[in-house]
């Protein structure tokens, strides 16, 4: 998998996380947390905001990201206008990060440790993408948990990531 497969995953998901949101009805429901849900969906928009532009932007693209991963679970009532716009920021921190990112650095260990573990730059990048869509799938749940709408906002497809022609 290249560099450039990697982003195109992630900017896929983040938009993706982006029409989950605003297909909420109402922006307080993105803060409901409904019996047996440990997380809202505005938590978890935060939190994969955070953790690339932590971990991609920071890390590799040295952008200067502080991450709050604490506040990331405890805020509540964040415009959603500021979710989205740190969404789009989050995509464009990515796409500058890995369109420069040298392809030799996929084999050397990521810069920091995870969990105290060293794990190399491209399988971590492909955890990352993962974790993504991971939490983009609980979003989807808690959207249509919380507002009883069963139908997909079209996450996840394919034409982002099919071959040009």
């Amino acid at each position: 998998m290249s560099i450039a497969d990697v982003s195109r995953l992630i900017n896929r998901e983040l938009a993706s996380l982006r029409d989950e949101l605003l297909a909420y009805p109402n922006e307080a429901d993105l803060w409901q947390l409904p019996k047996g849900l440990p997380n809202s969906a505005g938590n978890l928009a935060l939190h994969l905001v955070g953790n690339l532009r932590f971990y991609i932007g920071t890390q590799l693209g040295a952008t200067g990201y502080v991450r709050d991963r604490d506040a990331e679970f405890a805020l509540r009532g964040v415009p959603r206008a500021e979710i989205v716009k740190s969404i789009e920021t989050a995509a464009d921190e990515v796409t500058r990060t890995l369109t420069t990112l040298d392809a030799a650095q996929l084999d050397k260990p990521f810069p920091v440790e995870i969990g105290g573990n060293r794990i190399q730059t491209g399988m971590f990048l492909q955890h990352l993408a993962s974790h993504l869509a991971y939490h983009l799938g609980q979003v989807d749940y808690h959207r249509r948990v919380v507002t009883g709408n069963s139908v997909s906002v079209g996450a996840i497809p394919i034409p982002p990531i099919a071959l040009t022609k």
